[in-house]
């Protein structure tokens, strides 16, 4: 048996939009997923690393 994220949720900015990732719990780690391809699969980050990619959005390191 495959356990699976739970909770999915996209964040409010996107409003109605389907171009953008949701983020789910899986045990102790964040999943997120393509809301475009939600059978697709998921990647999971831990807590740690989760928070170094959040803090990496907002200090714009992945700004083009």
């Amino acid at each position: 048996m495959t356990t699976k994220p739970s909770g999915w949720r996209k964040s409010s900015y996107s409003g109605n939009q389907t171009n953008c990732v949701e983020v789910g719990r899986l045990g102790d780690t964040t999943a997120v997923r393509d809301t475009k391809n939600r059978d697709a699969g998921w990647i999971s980050a831990t807590p740690a690393q989760w928070a170094d990619f959040l803090a990496a959005l907002k200090d714009g390191r992945y700004d083009g």
